[in-house]
């Protein structure tokens, strides 16, 4: 598989996680879970394949997507289709960074994917017809990056007293949420307001995706002793509530999740019906 990431530049990276281009993709399963991880995700298909969703309990396929669809901040998991030889362009947006480029409160796309002509008419169509054009990444690149000038308002970018806040949560323990939330020099309500309109959830739901988040991450590069361990480290003074936790997000419990060998995958993907 070719997998490209895009160096943006400073004004661009202090609200984009990321820019990223993959083609020849043959993964050996057709359903794979995504767990939340708090960021609106933009996607352009490059391949003409149709893109669907399942249901999560019948895995049954309940909307189609292509040429370009956005992916709002999940709450809790979502089951996507794979497929081979795979072309994608994607923009991932940091957790408060959406709101610059999409000029609308992020909280009207929770817990949706929606094809991008619902929200932008056919601009984003047309960008993918750039983005087709193209005779390599770089220049794909190039187009992306165009487009996100253009689409900047700096009139929109979050507050300070928002960014800092949510820097410390990344670091605040789930037990000492409350505390937390008493240093934010304003109102509580206008606190929860912020979080709604710039990163699209609540401050208490930020911070339970970042600790999910960060056991995964833990997993994954074996840092865990025991479950005990992993949440005493993530703050979870209660194992069964980080169980509770962990299955709320994944949908498997811990042992589960461990048995089906999803800690030798991609943290935040996991194959439903792996071959062979």
């Amino acid at each position: 598989m070719n997998f490209e990431v895009h160096q943006l530049p400073d004004n661009l990276s202090r609200y984009v996680e990321s820019v990223f281009y993959l083609k020849d993709f043959i993964p050996d399963h057709s359903i794979e879970r995504v767990v939340p991880t708090g960021h609106v995700f933009l996607i352009f298909e490059l391949d003409g394949i149709v893109r669907n969703t399942f249901d999560n309990d019948t895995l049954k396929a309940n909307n189609a997507y292509e040429k370009a669809w956005i992916s709002g901040v999940h709450k809790n998991y979502l089951s996507i289709s794979a497929h081979e030889n795979s072309e994608m362009l994607v923009i991932q947006f940091k957790p408060y960074g959406a709101y610059p480029f999409f000029h609308f409160d992020l909280n009207r796309i929770n817990d949706k994917v929606i094809n991008t002509e619902e929200l932008f008419g056919s601009e984003l169509t047309d960008l993918r017809e750039q983005l087709l054009s193209q005779p390599n990444s770089i220049k794909k690149f190039e187009q992306v990056e165009k487009w996100l000038n253009t689409r900047f308002n700096e009139n929109k970018q979050p507050p300070p007293e928002l960014l800092d806040f949510y820097e410390e949560l990344k670091k605040t323990p789930a037990a000492s949420f409350a505390q937390l939330a008493d240093s934010y020099p304003k109102t509580q309500k206008h606190l929860i307001d912020q979080f709604k309109k710039y990163v699209g959830i609540t401050p208490k739901s930020s911070q339970r995706i970042l600790r999910f988040n960060e056991i995964l991450h833990k997993i994954h590069n074996k840092e865990m002793i025991t479950w005990a361990q992993v949440a005493y480290q993530c703050g979870f003074s209660d194992q069964s509530y980080f169980i509770k936790e962990f299955k709320h997000f994944s949908g498997f419990n811990p042992e589960e999740f461990i048995d089906q060998e999803f800690d030798q995958d991609d943290p935040n993907f996991f194959p439903l019906d792996r071959r062979g």
